[in-house]
This record gives structure tokens, sequence and C-alpha cells, in this order.
């Protein structure tokens, strides 16, 4: 073994493997990075779109030629010039095409090239394409030198570094990538918004970003729908090239007459497919998570045509939408950012450094394609000298070809013609000696010349370049006029209602009266109405009622658990009174070995006294026991034990009793009031002693308590009992319940 690695072979590196993976993972992220997920900030195109188009149109499939087989667009791309597999070709292809993915579609599909719900293409040998307008854009002036030409992959073909662009397609389309350790996330925008904040650039390349928006307001999507971001986050977000928009669908109200009415949605926000939309609506309706919402249906054909009916006729439209903005994504957000290849590195960029980048590639296509017309020019002219000598001197040019061996030579040498011109005057027709020719050549001359003396001040003139990048951006815009359907702005921007939804949904929340009981077995329901015969309810076999608390359809209940965890549920999202309801582990994550030892109604401003069987306890607000999470909330730590008392504060002072017996009051002031923890100790106790019981009392009233049989009886000398919190107490007068406990 020691042998083979010591054997000297070109082949074999003898290099650490840390430094070997270094090196590799290292060229494959940059691989990623400049050959795979970002986009140019010159075209706004990877480099597989730049392929698919170039591939699209070295097969001539131009907007007004026919159409061919996509199998055959990607057999050339892959062959040629993108060595990965077919699948990344076609998915991009098909992407290109989609005028819900991209704002301005690149491809013009034929066949079934997927649909808004989710659904896939179908395979490229069943589909067609070929490139719209917007795509032949940026193909303009390949042919004449506008950009620079690399070797393909095997190095038997060329291919453009990038596209001429003419029009800033990287704002336009957007792009969205994830390379190794950065991404790229970019809104699509408005094509004659874009160039309208390009030419404000032309003139002044220090136009603030809030003089850009004017023009250019913010992105626009495909799918339309409503963007509230308030304009300076917008603002921020295009001058840090960092940010996010939030965008909704737009709807509208449908009167069904008799005061009856249904919303339409008729946009959703860009990249949500509707199918899953449907499906999360419909699963907030079974779980009676979107208590405003009845159903909702899909009447979608080419247009999207959302139904969402409300449970009743006086819920305000604008609380049902505000609802389900928030639970599902009839409201989302796309993140920006802007993460581009400039000069061959990713950079972040803000809106007026990607427009200035794509100004600048431009003014270099413009100069590039004006020096290929020039030598055209040049060479041209070259040739009508050469012609114009011929004609002047035709008799003697004839007799040359007609009696010289050597004409050619004998014209460069008589006339001072050179190898080209004299070529060409050889290969003229007979037919092109008429007079009239002679005068097209004239013309034709002083045409080119005036032309070229147009052209050498154009490359002399940084202004005049700067006023043809502008004045072929106005001819771009053109194709994507506002007032063409193509061009036309489809996304709107709103500010977003301001709503308490929390008091909204309480309003719109229909108040019935309601019997919530839990059963000893744990099971929960809603009956409806108050004053119900309970001893006469249902439960299942060796069931029984263990705790009952009357309600209505608007009030939160609250939950106590023995581990001191505090839930809430709402009163409208009960199971229902017939049967036996379902068991309270479904609503609420509690362990089987823990029980309910609590339930009532929520009532913010009231407060109560918790204490664990410990002995330690505290006064807590009802509205610190609030939580809106499955687990609960850890409220009152048990020290080891279980939560023995949570009763309502009524009264100025505190009788707490043990499991010896022993009763102590003291005045309710000596224990905090807290939102949650341990509390102080309310009585001392010795070995296996616990609390068993504690209340709250008025001074005036005096202490009165009530036994088994539900009678009360009032101890007029209960100040005997009276001590500092924390004291063991006294043994409990004589008639004191036997439970031990202040109730029963």
């Amino acid at each position: 073994m020691s042998d083979l690695l010591d054997h000297e072979d070109g082949n074999i590196i003898n290099e650490p493997l840390s430094e070997a993976l270094t090196k590799r993972y290292l060229a494959y992220a940059l691989s990623t990075i400049t050959s795979r997920a970002l986009p140019d900030v010159r075209d706004g195109l990877k480099p597989v779109q730049r392929r698919i188009l170039y591939g699209m149109r070295e097969l001539k499939l131009d907007p007004d030629s026919g159409y061919r087989k996509c199998a055959k667009i990607v057999g050339d791309v892959m062959g040629n010039f993108h060595p990965h597999g077919d699948s990344a070709i076609y998915d991009t292809l098909v992407r290109l095409a989609q005028s819900f993915s991209v704002r301005y579609p690149l491809v013009d599909g034929q066949g079934n090239f997927g649909n808004i719900d989710g659904d896939n293409a179908a395979a490229y040998r069943y589909t067609e394409a070929r490139m719209t307008e917007a795509a032949k854009l940026l193909l303009e002036g390949l042919n004449e030198d506008a950009v620079d030409f690399k070797d393909n992959y095997s190095e038997t073909d060329r291919e453009p570094v990038v596209l001429p662009a003419g029009y800033p397609n990287l704002l336009a389309n957007g792009a969205t990538g994830i390379a190794v350790g950065m991404a790229t996330s970019i809104p699509p925008h408005n094509v004659a918004e874009v160039i309208d904040a390009a030419l404000l650039l032309i003139d002044d390349r220090d136009t603030p970003i809030t003089e850009i928006m004017n023009v250019m307001p913010g992105p626009d999507f495909p799918t339309g729908g409503v963007i509230v971001e308030p304009r300076s986050a917008i603002r921020d977000a295009y001058e840090t090239g960092r940010g996010g928009f939030r965008m909704r669908a737009r709807w509208e109200v449908e009167d069904l007459g008799r005061g009856t009415w249904q919303i339409v949605v008729t946009e959703i926000p860009y990249q949500v497919q509707k199918s899953r939309l449907i499906e999360k609506l419909a699963e907030l309706i079974e779980t009676k998570k979107a208590p405003l919402l009845s159903d909702v249906r899909d009447e979608s054909a080419e247009d999207i045509r959302v139904i969402l009916e409300p449970r009743a006729k006086t819920v305000e439209p604008e609380v049902l939408m505000e609802s389900l903005f928030k639970l599902c994504d009839l409201e989302s957000r796309f993140s920006m950012n802007m993460n581009v290849l400039h000069k061959g590195a990713p950079r972040v960029m803000g809106v007026r450094d990607v427009l200035l980048a794509y100004l600048e590639h431009r003014r270099e296509v413009v100069v590039r394609r004006a020096a290929f017309r020039l030598d055209k020019i040049e060479k041209r002219l070259h040739l009508l000298d050469g012609y114009l000598i011929a004609y002047l001197n035709i008799d003697e040019v004839i007799r040359i070809i007609r009696e010289e061996d050597e004409p050619k030579q004998e014209l460069m040498s008589r006339f001072g013609l050179t190898d080209i011109q004299a070529e060409a005057v050889l290969n003229l027709r007979l037919r092109a000696l008429r007079k009239l020719e002679e005068m097209e050549i004239k013309r034709e001359h002083e045409a080119l010349i005036a032309e070229r003396d147009d052209i050498q001040s154009l490359l002399n003139s940084s202004k005049r370049q700067w006023t043809r990048v502008g004045k072929e951006l106005k001819e771009a815009r053109k194709t994507f006029d506002p007032s063409t359907e193509l061009g036309r702005r489809r996304s709107t921007f709103e500010d977003a209602p301001e709503i308490d939804l929390t008091a909204a949904l309480e309003a719109s929340t229909p108040k019935e009266p309601v019997t919530v009981v839990l059963s000893s077995m744990g099971w929960i329901r809603g009956m409806k109405g108050h004053g119900l015969d309970l001893e006469s309810a249902k439960f299942k076999e060796g069931d029984s009622l263990y705790l009952s608390e009357e309600v209505y359809t608007t009030d939160k209940i609250i939950l106590l658990s023995g581990d001191g965890r505090s839930f809430t549920l709402g009163c409208d999202k009960l199971p229902g009174g017939r049967g036996h309801g379902e068991p309270i582990r479904l609503s609420i994550d509690l362990e089987d070995s823990v029980d309910i030892v609590s339930m009532f109604k929520l009532e913010p401003d009231r407060k109560r006294l918790v204490a664990s069987d410990a002995g330690y306890g505290f006064i807590v607000a009802e509205r610190d026991l609030e939580s809106n999470r499955k687990a609960g909330k850890s409220s009152v730590n048990t020290a080891g034990g279980l939560l023995t008392v949570c009763t309502p504060v009524a009264g100025d002072h505190i009788a707490v009793i043990g499991t010896n017996r022993k009763l102590l009051i003291f005045p309710l002031d000596e224990l905090p009031e807290m939102s949650r923890g341990k509390g102080n100790k309310l009585q001392n106790y010795r070995g296996k002693e616990k609390l068993a019981d504690a209340m709250t009392f008025d001074r005036e009233d005096g202490l009165v308590v009530t036994d088994a049989a539900g009678r009360s009886r009032a101890f007029p000398e209960w100040t005997e009992w009276m001590g500092k919190r924390a004291q063991a107490g006294r043994l409990a007068p004589r008639g004191f319940p036997k439970s031990g406990k202040f109730s029963g």
C-alpha cells in the first residue's frame, strides 16, 4: 500500500483530505452561484434560461414562425449548450411559458403547460413552443456583435455570454434561486414603469428612490392582487435590495338579494396554488378555526372565481376577509433579496444600482452595434468606390477583361483598385452595367456616407450614446404599452384597513347561551342553553359530571391542570352537545397522568387565588391565565405537588386549612399579586401535611362555609384564628365540615 502511495503518477494527487474537500466544495459553490442559481444583472437571466432562448433562436422559432416540439428544443439545448438533465431544461422552459409564473412570458407555448392549481405540464413530446415578442427583444442585436460569445461546454459551438436585453428583464420578470450560502428573490415589475425609471436615470444618474417610485411604485405580479406594504417599507427595500411585500387576494362582495351576499375572490397572491388555498380554507371550516366562514367553492374557469360564503348575513365582509388573511394564503409575503451577478461576482444591489448596471450594458450594446455597422458600411463603401471607378471607365474595363490575360492585375494597376474591388468588378453582371444601376450606386454611396458620419458622431459622443439608449428603450416600451393587455398594471396598491379583529370577531359571532360540561373521564362538550338539568345528562358508561360552566358562544373558558398549566378554549369552537362530546386532550396537549382541576369563564378583570398542595400561592388576574397555545401556559409552579386551589377573590381576607385540619386566617394584602410563579407560603406544615383548601371572604360578612349537604354556617368567632401568613394556625372550630374544606 505504501509503495502505491509513493509511486509517482500524474493521475494521483497526494494531499490532505480536508484540503481536497475544501477546494472541490468551493469550486462547486462557485459553479452553483455563477452558472446556475443567480441571474445576471444585465439581462436578468440564468444560464439555462439564456441557453433556451438562444437555442430557440438557432432553430428560428421567431414569434411569427411555426411551433416546434419542445422535445426538439430541449434536445438541442442539452446537446449544444446545457450539459445537464432534460428535466431541468424543460421545467425552465415551461415556467418561461406560464403567464401566472412570469410577468412577461418569454416562451409561447402550445399544449398543456400546467395551471395555477399546481398541475404539471404535459411531457415535452406532447407540447410545442416558440419565442414571444418579449424574448425577441432580449435577443435583438446578437448578429451585430452586440455581446461577447464563448465556447460551449464541448468547444464545438459558440454561445452568448449575455443577451443584448432590449428592456430591463431582471426587474420585469424577477428571479428566484438558491445557491450555496446565498439566495436571490426578485419580484416582477411592470416593464413600462421600469423603462420610465431607467429614462429618469439617463437624465440624472443620482435620481433619488422617491422620484423613481413616482413612476415605478412597486412590483407588478402576474397574478395581480393587492399590495398592502407601506410605501416607506417599499422605499427601504428598493434602496437596500432587501425587504418584502405583503400581497392580498383581490375580492368583491356579490349581492344575492334579500340581504344575503357572498365574497368572490378574483385574484390570488403570486406563487400561491389555488387548489392548496381552497384545501386550506376547507380545513379551517372543518376545524372551526374560521368561525365566520360557512363554505368555500371553486367556480374558476379561465379566470379565477373562488366563492366564500359567510356563516351569517350579519357578518361584515371586511371582518370576514381580515380574519381569513391571518389564517391562510389569501395574504402572503414575497421576500426581496436582490442578489445578482455583477461583473461576474454575486452582489446585493438596490433598484437604482440595478438599473444603472443595465443602462451601462445597453450603452455598450449600442456602441458595439454601431461599430459593427460602421465596419459593414466601410466595407460596402469600399466596394461602391470600385464600382464607380468601373462605371466611369466602363469601356476600358470591358477592353481589359476581354483582351488581357490577367485582367484582375491590370485593373488594379491601371485604376488603383484593391484586390477586393477588382474582384467585385470582375463579378459584376452585364445587366448591372445599365445607367440606372450607376445612379442607384451613387445614391447608396451618398446615403452610406451620411450614415457613416452619423455613426462616427455617435461613437465620439457619450451624450449621443445615452440618447440612443433612451430612444431604443422608448421603442421597446411600445411593445409593453400600459394600454395593452400585456402591459397593463395588474397589481394595485392599498392600505390595509385598521380593524380590531378580536373585537370584530366577538361582535360578529352569534351570542348564544351554552353550558360547558366536562366529565370525570375528560370528555368536553357545549350544550345549548342555560339552566339545564345536568343530573339527567348522558355520559359514557362509568363516566359522570365533573365540572360545568354557563357561558355564551362569544366567551372563552380557562382550564387549569394539576401541574399548574392554564389552557384557553373558545366557547364557539367546542364540540356540540349531541352525544358525549370529544376528549379534552384533542383540544389541548395534556398528558394522561395529569387532570383538569378547575374550569371557569374568562373574565379578564377578575382575580383568583391559586395555590398548590405544597402550601404556596398567590393572586393572579384571569387575563394572565389566557393562552393561545395548544400546549398551554405554565402559570403556577406547583413545587412538585399539585394545584389544589383556584378560587375567585371576593373579599379582603384569606382562610386556609391543611390536611391536619388546622385553620389560619390572614389579610389578603399579605399575599402578592403575580402573573405566574410559585407564590408565597400560605401555611406551615410538618411531615406529610398539605394544603387542603383556601378561600377569600370579606371582613364584614365574616367566615361562612358550606357543608356537603349545601348548608351554610357562619363562624362569628373567626377572628380567633387570625394570624400571620405562613403560621401553622389552630385546629378548626367545632362544626367545621368533616371534608376538611370550606365548601362541601
